[in-house]
């Protein structure tokens, strides 16, 4: 029996096809006359950032300079391009959106980035914050967490405060049309494994359990959908809405209820620039069966939600069936299933391990995890 759990949702969510025409509506409702667009190259070359603009009444600033994973040098460049804003929209996946929420947190404290890293205290008022995603991934749309990759020390900078939650998430699954198959594919794994590690986490409660295994039954029957037919608005909006709630699931504590699949993910996105949605995917099913004994029961459910047929059947058959689900839905999205094929060299497994244990959402993870063992479970994921 719980004795005691927190739960916390700030953002508001305004979901449909179509509802970036809504946004010069929200802005006004916010108060808001002078838009800071904080957006990334690739996002701009599609056309978004203008999607954007042409939704604001008036004049819209717009910075797109934002790397795969964000980096301190574009959120200092970011904090100077808004220094007349009242709104920042971020528009994009999880590197976009952390930047603004970056950019909003040395806006209103001073200072450089660093200063703030792991969680800051706030003291003075943020500015709004909207959050138009364009991938199903990160669900930074609604999470109190960012993560932004410090190039110089080869590190992902972690900060964690409620009130860096955006102040209104626009869920517009017709951003996600052009996303490539690959990108939908990873970011929704990426997904996956927000929702798995939040519901298997010690930090879970009995309202983050039903959104994580909401976000595990809508992802997992959609991105394969989603991945081969770019079009499929149904499959692209339930992908959008399953990701938003894994969102939910795992910052509901005001922080980042996840684990070892995060912890090692960001170690090597900081050390080597690769992909994180992709690192999530090929770590998830040796976290998942590392974990499952400590909380064979919960991965029972997620097996279950998983399409497992679990009647009459021993649990720990249950369970490596969700396993080898989570493989072959990696596996028919066309994603690596190693973590060579990304470009990570074996030799730099063993200093990898320091970097990941010190990561506080380890704090979360079920089953407590010593440098030999993660240095086993990498090898075997390379």
């Amino acid at each position: 029996m719980l004795d005691f759990f927190s739960f916390q949702v700030r953002p508001r969510v305004l979901f449909r096809a179509g509802a970036l025409a809504q946004l010069g509506a929200e802005l006004e409702r916010l108060g808001a006359r002078r838009a800071l667009i904080v957006a990334d190259r690739g996002v701009a070359d599609a056309g978004l950032v203008e999607q954007v603009q042409a939704n604001i009444a008036g004049a819209a600033g717009a910075f797109y300079d934002v790397p795969a994973g964000g980096s301190v040098a574009a959120v200092a460049q970011g904090t100077a391009a808004a220094h007349d804003a009242d709104v920042l929209v971020a528009v994009g996946g999880g590197s976009a959106i952390d930047t603004a929420k970056a950019i909003r947190l040395v806006l209103a404290e001073g200072g450089a980035l660093r200063d703030h890293h792991g969680a800051p205290r706030l003291s003075h008022p943020l500015l709004p914050l909207v959050a138009i995603p364009t991938t199903a991934g990160s669900g930074s749309e609604v999470s109190a967490w960012a993560l932004i990759r410090d190039d110089a020390a080869r590190e992902k900078l972690s900060f964690a405060h409620p009130a860096l939650a955006p102040d209104l998430a626009i869920l517009d699954p017709e951003l996600l049309r052009s996303l490539p198959p690959q990108l939908t594919a990873a970011t929704g794994m990426q997904a996956l494994a927000h929702a798995i590690e939040a519901l298997a986490g010690s930090d879970a409660n009995p309202i983050s359990d039903i959104l994580a295994l909401q976000a595990i039954d809508m992802i997992s029957n959609n991105l394969r959908d989603a991945t081969y037919d770019g079009d499929d608005m149904g499959a692209r909006g339930a992908l959008l809405i399953g990701a938003c709630i894994a969102g939910m699931a795992f910052s509901s504590s005001g922080g980042a209820s996840l684990g070892m699949v995060h912890a090692a993910a960001q170690a090597i996105d900081g050390a080597f620039g690769l992909p994180h949605s992709m690192l999530n995917s090929v770590l998830l099913p040796y976290g998942m069966q590392f974990n499952s004994v400590a909380v064979p029961n919960r991965f029972a459910r997620i097996a279950r939600y998983m399409g497992v047929n679990s009647g009459g059947r021993p649990e720990e058959d249950v369970i490596a069936d969700g396993i080898d689900a989570v493989r072959l839905l990696a596996a028919d999205c066309g994603l690596p299933s190693h973590l060579r094929d990304l470009g990570l060299p074996e030799a730099a497994i063993g200093g990898l391990a320091d970097a990941t244990l010190a990561n506080p959402v380890l704090e979360n993870n079920p089953r407590a995890l010593a440098a030999e063992q993660l240095a086993d479970i990498l090898h075997a994921a390379w």
